[in-house]
């Protein structure tokens, strides 16, 4: 390294101290706490995408500003891979040393270590980009700042600030800047609102809706969702969107978003009888997960009928099975039109029972993984077309490229000698659907208008929607264990293979129950063992979810179960 270099970190490193006894670790949702310790980490992740971009051949690599959905005095910061996925795990032990590292001079010599061992250079010659996002959290302005500072003590690396956008607009812009597209906000509306259109477009005047179906309101949870919302709905036909909770008024997340309608099952800030029969959803604070409701009738205004993430995947894997199905129908004698699309569906264990079972009866390829976007998203990268969602509202759907190289060549072939047919138009849907659902990571808005295509689509209300399956009753517990690294799990995390003896234990329980399902994982953060169970009535899963922590509490806990 030369001398140049190791005296602008040493002398830019001494500007950010880091909050005495506070460590951070780098998961799934980058590096997270309350925003007034957070200088210090955000200016090293400065360094580290700098780091990552050089050691990624210069590709574009982006810093988002976020903590979702936690409250607004919280922050966050996590780095976007160039294909605009989440940052690759070998490097996150890497991020956590950075982060804790003590004194500049200790910080100097992890990166001198790691660069020799990455070989990444140095030399000050070699450009790159860094894309800068924030959401609208008042502490995001002072952290972006920092995470410029970062950058820049690292020769040669520029930082572009993008301003204040989503989530999933940096992950796209950071996508598309490594794929040689535009990149910028207009450029992400556009090509959300002409995919939209287009999908609008291919359906068969029989099945449109009445102009009264066309309405949905959307929960924007005070946050920066619900302001690009607004942008986006003025570039939209077909489609009356109304807004609340965009933040003109409101404290971010706080009784609105879809984290909180998803776990209390109630009404966010600014809905409720008035709202009777109406097709609602939420985004959540950082625009990333989406989920819908309806207020019914029949009971309190502050109830509601939740269409989460596992019935959000049903719909998608509906279509486009419909799509690949009519695609595959009256094939010519060209071998070129005789691509099996492998489609695949992936879910975690906390997916509810009765969503896997309707799924596997649409004869759909289902695949567990352990919890974590990261596990979910590279597996649906090994199907031609894999779509995966969480429970909360996170998901999207991943195309591969072989199959969209085949996809386009079909509909050309298919424009030329039959335009207009059924299968020229399941094919222009399928090449529709693939640009505008976020192929980079979830992203709400996006499926917030696959989702409204979809259902103008089919035809259907939010009723018949929720009518595809009816949720099996659930319940999660924690109990505090001495250790949670005593609990070992395999089969994504469905079966317990230490300790021995605990696992025939939950069998024994669980089969008591009709319909009963349960599994034990231990938290990624404390030292608590999560515990799920369901079954065919809420009593029972109650019931089978305390059994279950009793035999956690048994086997390694504190005795205070």
């Amino acid at each position: 390294m030369k001398e140049e270099q190791r005296s602008l970190l040493l002398s830019s490193s001494s500007c950010f101290s880091p909050p005495e006894g506070v460590r951070l670790s780098y998961g799934t949702a980058g590096f997270r706490a309350d925003a007034a310790l957070l200088q210090s980490t955000v200016y090293r992740v400065g360094i580290l995408a700098a780091l990552r971009s050089l050691k990624m051949e210069s590709s574009v690599i982006g810093i988002m500003i976020t903590a979702s959905h936690n409250k607004v005095t919280d922050n966050g910061v996590k780095i976007a891979d160039p294909s605009g996925g989440m940052l690759s795990r070998d490097w996150e032990p890497f991020a956590d040393a950075l982060a804790n590292a003590l004194t500049p001079q200790h910080l100097l010599q992890l990166i001198t270590e790691f660069v020799e061992k990455e070989r990444i250079p140095l030399d000050g010659v070699r450009p790159a980009t860094i894309l800068l996002g924030r959401d609208t959290r008042p502490s995001g302005e002072s952290l972006l700042e920092a995470a410029k500072q970062g950058v820049s003590s690292i020769l040669g690396v520029v930082a572009i600030d993008m301003g204040i956008v989503t989530t999933p607009q940096l992950h796209w812009m950071v996508r598309a800047r490594n794929k040689g597209m535009k990149a910028y906000e207009l450029d992400y509306f556009e090509q959300l609102s002409s995919s939209f259109r287009c999908l609008i477009d291919l359906i068969p005047s029989k099945g449109r809706m009445s102009e009264g179906d066309l309405k949905v309101v959307v929960d924007g949870a005070n946050g920066v969702g619900g302001e690009k919302l607004e942008l986006l709905k003025k570039m939209l036909d077909n489609l009356f969107v109304e807004v609340r909770n965009s933040g003109r008024d409101g404290v971010l997340n706080e009784g609105v978003g879809a984290d909180f309608v998803q776990k209390e099952k109630v009404v966010p800030h600014g809905f409720g009888s008035q709202d009777i029969g109406l097709r609602c959803a939420s985004l959540d604070g950082d625009a990333d997960r989406l989920v819908y409701f309806c207020v019914p009738s029949s009971k309190g205004c502050s109830d509601i009928e939740l269409v989460d993430g596992d019935k959000i995947l049903s719909l998608f894997a509906i279509f486009i099975k419909e799509q690949l199905s009519t695609l595959s129908k009256e094939r010519g004698e060209n071998t070129g039109s005789n691509y099996q699309a492998r489609l695949g569906v992936v879910q975690t264990a906390y997916a509810n029972g009765a969503s896997t079972d309707f799924l596997k009866k649409l004869e759909l390829e289902v695949i567990f993984t352990p919890t974590g976007v990261k596990h979910l998203h590279e597996k649906a990268a090994e199907f031609d077309i894999g779509i995966y969602f969480e429970a909360n509202g996170h998901g999207t759907i991943l195309f591969s490229e072989s199959f969209l190289c085949w996809l386009e060549a079909r509909h050309k072939e298919l424009s030329s000698v039959s335009k207009g047919s059924e299968q020229e138009t399941a094919a222009l849907r399928l090449l529709a659907v693939s640009t505008l659902i976020n192929q980079a990571v979830g992203d709400a808005l996006s499926g917030l208008l696959l989702v409204e295509a979809i259902l103008q689509h089919m035809g259907w209300s939010i009723r018949r929607w929720s009518e595809l399956y009816q949720d099996l009753p659930s319940r999660q517990v924690k109990v505090k264990v001495v250790d949670r690294t005593a609990v070992v799990t395999a089969n994504a995390e469905t079966i317990v293979v230490r300790p021995p003896g605990i696992q025939e234990a939950i069998n024994i329980e669980t089969a008591k129950y009709p319909q009963g399902r349960s599994f034990i994982r231990p938290s990624g953060t404390e030292d608590v063992i999560r515990v799920y169970a369901e079954a065919s009535t809420q009593e029972a899963a109650d019931s089978l979810a305390n059994s279950v922590a009793k035999l956690v509490d048994q086997f390694l806990g504190s005795g205070s179960f």
